[in-house]
């Protein structure tokens, strides 16, 4: 065979693999409102830096029907290329293609880019869509699955790993994205262990799929997922925008973005209520002091008494932990507790420092969450704190009550820098119930009991619920004007930019999970 014949039989195999499943499963797709695997891949990289790897594997299954099977591509495309000109490894099943069903060999194209992804130092994003595990090849493809879960974890904390649900995601293909750091979900898409008609067969349960497991099932309830898009496009534009906040990998810094000016914010003086019991938006506190306003918000719709995300301050990327006062009074439960935690661990894996924004009343009271095990989950919170080795700075902006006060991130956990606004209350217990205890006796003696409890408030809450008493012990380091509070924390951020700590030598700790 000539040369030129040659490349024209290598053109025309490319052409055969990137139609997949073919024109018409292919318009079906687009008809589903749903891009296919090329197209997903084109959109969200850099334009023209794709560069496609194993596009010529084949199966190797014989049995029931297979060996007449032509899967081209073996149902996903995997590749690697650049956002913002960084690099990236990718993989996007292809549903076109035999439902973009896992089989021995579409595993071993993920679990090689996923390889390379930890080799190079470079984030991973899969893009999942896929009816789940190919029956036909029975035990290949639930190793498949296997070889993909163990490279999770083995890439975890090294490697910033994003899972993007486009499409269906059921039975054990679950547990890959469950086991990478954040995961993206489309209105439309779902994600389940065991579908509505195996549940209704065996609980009696009528559920719809959207029900079960759609984007704001996870979103809200379960906690599985981190962000709900409206489609597509706006998906792959928040992920760009959560990469520009990342390193590439655990050994490297955050980028640099642009630096701002940093000087005094006056409406942050306005944000928080001189009443201690009324509400406020903690976002107002974090939009007045981080770069442009803008902040990247990670699980907006669940446990919302906690508000993590992502933002830079004179440039540098940090981490954010805030108590939000609006929902249940800010007060930490089970649910907030897991969401910290687990941001706390990626920050620190990452080398994110840490800005902990404090007004909390204490641990959220009831049989539910202590049945629900708060005691174990609340110690997740002190656990990572304790754990981390990043720059960690806290501002207690209103109220820090109790055991709440320890797992917001106290001097005492590890803090590098605790500073308190002038209106800040730092006890045991809020000054109406302190007061309640302490005097007791004389509370019952008054003849007017209603007048000496004020009394006795106002007594407590001017000798102890203020910041100076802690200030006087060395336990926060300044009192400070909220209008200094971005000025401040781009100082000691700027400080803290060559912190080094380390931990005793160990396998690993032993997570109150």
């Amino acid at each position: 065979m000539s040369e030129n014949k040659l490349i024209k039989d290598l053109s025309a195999r490319r052409d055969k693999v990137r139609l997949g499943g073919g024109t018409e499963r292919i318009a079906k797709q687009h008809e589903n409102g749903k891009l296919t695997a090329r197209e997903r891949l084109e959109r969200f990289l850099d334009p023209g830096s794709f560069e496609e790897l194993d596009m010529f594997v084949r199966h190797r299954c014989s049995d029931l029907g297979m060996d007449k099977q032509d899967l081209p591509g073996e149902g996903v495309v995997t590749g690697h290329g650049t956002v913002e000109g960084r690099q990236v490894f990718v993989y996007a099943q292809d549903f076109t293609t035999m439902g973009g069903s896992l089989g021995e060999m579409h595993a071993k194209k993920i679990c090689k880019v996923m390889d390379l992804a930890l080799k190079t130092g470079a984030p991973c994003i899969g893009i999942n869509d896929s009816g789940g595990a190919r029956i036909q090849e029975g035990v290949d493809a639930l190793s498949g699955y296997g070889q993909i879960f163990y490279r999770n974890v083995i890439s975890s904390g090294v490697i910033p790993q994003i899972s993007v649900i486009m499409g269906p995601c059921a039975g054990g293909a679950v547990y890959s994205p469950a086991l990478t750091d954040f995961v993206f979900m489309v209105k439309g898409a779902n994600m389940f262990i065991t579908g509505p008609q195996v549940i209704k067969s065996v609980t009696g349960e009528d559920v719809s799929a959207e029900q079960l497991g759609g984007a704001l099932t996870h979103n809200q309830t379960s906690g599985v997922a981190h962000f709900m898009c409206e489609n597509e496009d706006e998906t792959f534009t928040m992920i760009r925008k959560l990469l520009s906040f990342l390193p590439s990998n655990n050994l490297e810094e955050p980028p640099l973005g642009d630096m701002r000016p940093v000087g005094p914010v006056e409406q942050l003086k306005s944000v928080v209520p001189p009443e201690p019991n009324k509400a406020y938006d903690i976002r107002d506190i974090i939009n007045g002091f981080v770069d442009d306003g803008d902040f990247l918000e990670v699980q907006p719709l669940y446990a919302m008494n906690i508000v993590v995300g992502f933002a830079k301050v004179a440039g540098q990327s940090i981490g954010i932990i805030a108590n939000q006062p609006k929902v249940l009074a800010g007060c930490l439960d089970i649910n907030a507790s897991d969401k910290a935690a687990r941001f706390i661990r990626f920050c620190d894996a990452f080398n994110l420092p840490i800005v902990n924004l404090v007004d909390v009343p204490g641990f959220l009271p009831g049989t539910n969450q202590e049945y629900g095990g708060i005691i174990r989950h609340g110690a997740k919170m002190l656990y990572a704190y304790s754990e981390a080795t990043v720059p960690k700075v806290t501002i207690i902006v209103r109220k820090s009550y109790g055991g709440a006060y320890l797992a917001m991130c106290s001097r005492d956990l590890g803090a590098d820098y605790v500073a308190a606004w002038p209106n800040a209350e730092i006890a045991v217990m809020g000054p109406d119930g302190a007061a309640n205890i302490i005097f007791r006796r004389e509370i019952e003696a008054a003849e007017d009991k209603n007048a000496k409890r004020k009394e006795k408030i106002e007594e407590y809450r001017d000798t102890f619920a203020n910041p100076y008493v802690a200030a006087s012990r060395g336990y926060i380091d300044d009192v400070i004007d909220p209008a200094e509070t971005r000025v401040k924390i781009a100082k000691v951020l700027d400080m803290l930019s060559s912190k080094r700590e380390s931990r005793p030598a160990k396998k690993h700790g032993n997570l109150p999970v």
